[in-house]
């Protein structure tokens, strides 16, 4: 079964899969997930999930084994005009001063570079125009490196740990700017981060990643919605009916996170996850079968068997 088109789609895998070595493991495995245009999409796993592999894809740095991916209803490719990439490893000519970097910016993106946004992100008061890449820390590196992803005002920006090198100020400033061009633009957004509650401020909608496949994708509001944190006295036992991600004994009785089909006990305290306790608790529960807004054929869906 293929997973069906979508004219609103921004970025739509179907049954992605890519591996490194002839005999290794897949990165990624029959990924399937849909990403809307116009939203910023947290992208979450664990270490090794294929996250940085999957923004490679998408951005036409690398090819796919088997399976499709598209943005925007078209094959992706290097270069593609309507998709920026900010890669993990900045990739910057070190030899580079800051304003040959920009203006290479504009030539590469000639008619569609935003010169006055490409230096609000620099910020020229930190940088003489002649400071060489090579010499910058980390955290300016990455900064000239989101002036690039940025300035092609791009109507997709695949930002891999984009504010990983950045101190606290710098990422709150940073993380406004990025905010205001997606809400000036309606540019999507899809971005990788460890920090959970730091995604949970910025994004809509979340794709989480597991051992190279999708668990969950979707609005983040849909996602919580269809779950909840339950405490009832008793012990696990009395979850039967329902679909539960996770469980533990909380005092005298027991404390779960569950798909909210069915109705709850009339002795249940009941709440919504935050996005960090859907998170984990998915991560922690790999027999649990995936969920996706809009539906996504179960046959796409990672169920991995354990043990009895």
């Amino acid at each position: 079964m293929s997973y069906p088109p979508r004219p609103d789609a921004a970025l739509v895998a179907d049954g992605v899969s890519k591996r490194y070595r002839r005999r290794g493991p897949d990165v990624l495995d029959g990924c399937t997930f849909h990403v809307p245009a116009g939203v910023v999409c947290a992208l979450v796993g664990p270490n090794g999930a294929g996250k940085s592999t999957l923004l490679e894809l998408a951005a036409g740095v690398q090819r796919t084994d088997r399976g499709s991916l598209e943005a925007f209803g078209g094959q992706v490719w290097a270069g593609h005009p309507r998709v920026a990439h900010l890669a993990q490893h900045r990739p910057l000519f070190h030899r580079f001063t800051v304003a040959e970097t920009l203006r290479l910016g504009a030539r590469l993106n000639v008619g569609n570079w935003d010169a006055e946004l490409a230096t609000r992100v620099v910020d020229r008061g930190r940088f003489h125009k002649d400071d060489r890449i090579g010499d910058l820390s980390g955290g300016e590196r990455t900064r000239i490196a989101l002036a690039l992803a940025l300035g092609k005002r791009a109507d997709l920006l695949l930002l891999d740990e984009p504010m990983a090198d950045l101190d606290v100020l710098a990422r709150q400033e940073l993380m406004g700017l990025l905010m205001a061009h997606v809400a000036d633009t309606g540019t999507t957004v899809v971005m990788s981060s460890h920090i959970i509650s730091e995604l949970a401020d910025a994004c809509d909608h979340l794709l989480l990643l597991d051992e190279g496949t999708t668990r969950l994708c979707g609005g983040i509001d849909e996602l919580v919605a269809a779950h909840a944190v339950v405490t009832l006295p008793g012990g696990a036992d009395r979850l039967a009916g329902h679909t539960v991600v996770e469980a533990r004994p909380a005092g005298r009785g027991t404390s779960a996170l569950i798909r909210t089909a069915g109705a709850p006990g009339d002795d249940w305290e009941v709440r919504p996850p935050s996005l960090e306790e859907l998170v984990l608790a998915h991560l922690a529960a790999p027999g649990v079968p995936g969920l996706a807004f809009p539906p996504t054929p179960p046959s796409r869906l990672h169920v991995k068997e354990t043990a009895a």
